[in-house]
C-alpha cells in the first residue's frame, strides 16, 4: 500500500488545562528538546514520507502561520470558532485542502517514528492503538471481528462504558482514506448547528464511520508516546517518555 502524502494537524485548541505551561503560546510550541513538540511532530511526518502538512490553527494562530510561512509545505486554515467547537471542527476546517488520503493527528502529541511507520505501511484506513500507559485521561478502544486486526467498534474514557475490553488506547494518529473521510465529514455536517459545534472526531464521527465501513485498527503494545493535556501529562512525557524517544 502506498505511504499517503499528506498530514492534517489539528492545533486549534486553548489548553486550558495547561495554561501555567505554554502562557503566551499553543500547546504545540511546548519545548522537551531544542525545538518545539509540533516542529519535531513535523519533521517525524517528512521522514514518513509526508510532503503535504496542513495546520489547523485557533489559539494563538500567529505562532503556526510564522511556522508555515517559514516552511513551504505546510499551510494553515483557521477555525475561527475554536473556542466553541469541537476537534471535528477543526477537520471540518480543512475540508477543502483535504483531496487525497491522509494522516490525522493533534499538535500536542508526541510519539516515536515507530508510530507512523506502522500507519505508512498499513491500509488505507487505520486508527492507531497502544498498550496501556497509565497516562489518565486515556481514551479506550473496543473493537470487533476475527482477523489479525480488530475493526473499530467504539470508544470512550470509561472503559467499563464499553461492551467488551479494551482492544488498547487511542494515540491519537490515524490513517484517513478519501471514502472514510466522507462519513466523517457527512456525519459531523449533521450533527453541526449554531449551538452545537462540539463534535469529537473520534469518538463521535470516527466511531460512526466505523459502523459504516471497517476500520482496522493496529496495536503496538509497547509504543512510546504520550498527549500532553494537563500538568501530570507534561511530566510523565518530559520524564518517562520523551528521553527515551531521544535516544531512540
Amino acid at each position: 500500500m502506498a505511504a499517503v502524502k499528506l498530514a492534517v494537524i489539528l492545533a486549534a485548541g486553548m489548553g486550558t488545562r495547561l495554561r501555567a505551561s505554554h502562557s503566551g503560546m499553543p500547546k504545540g510550541f511546548l519545548k522537551l528538546g531544542e525545538k518545539s513538540i509540533v516542529e519535531e511532530s513535523v519533521e517525524r511526518l517528512r521522514l514518513a514520507g509526508v510532503e503535504q502538512i496542513v495546520i489547523v490553527t485557533g489559539y494563538y494562530a500567529d505562532f503556526y502561520t510564522e511556522f508555515a510561512a517559514a516552511n513551504a509545505d505546510v499551510n494553515t486554515v483557521h477555525n475561527e470558532q475554536f473556542a466553541d467547537s469541537g476537534s471535528m471542527y477543526s477537520l471540518w476546517c480543512a475540508r477543502d485542502l483535504i483531496d487525497q488520503g491522509f494522516l490525522l493527528l493533534e499538535s500536542d502529541l508526541v510519539y516515536e517514528q515507530r508510530a507512523l511507520d506502522v500507519l505508512q505501511a498499513g491500509g488505507d484506513n487505520a486508527v492507531l492503538l497502544s498498550g496501556p500507559t497509565g497516562a489518565g485521561d486515556e481514551v479506550y478502544v473496543e473493537t470487533e471481528g476475527d482477523g489479525p486486526l480488530g475493526m473499530l467498534y467504539n470508544m470512550s474514557k470509561d472503559a467499563d462504558a464499553l461492551g467488551a475490553d479494551p482492544a488498547g488506547e487511542l494515540v491519537g494518529i490515524s490513517r484517513i482514506s478519501p471514502e472514510l473521510f466522507r462519513y466523517m465529514r457527512d456525519y459531523a455536517e449533521m450533527e453541526f448547528h449554531a449551538d452545537n459545534l462540539h463534535v469529537s472526531y473520534e469518538e463521535d464521527a470516527l466511531v460512526h464511520a466505523g459502523r459504516q465501513m471497517p476500520v482496522p485498527c493496529p496495536v503496538v503494545a509497547d509504543l512510546l508516546w504520550g498527549e500532553i493535556d494537563d500538568s501530570s501529562h507534561l511530566d510523565r512525557v518530559r520524564n518517562s517518555v520523551y528521553p527515551h524517544i531521544t535516544m531512540s
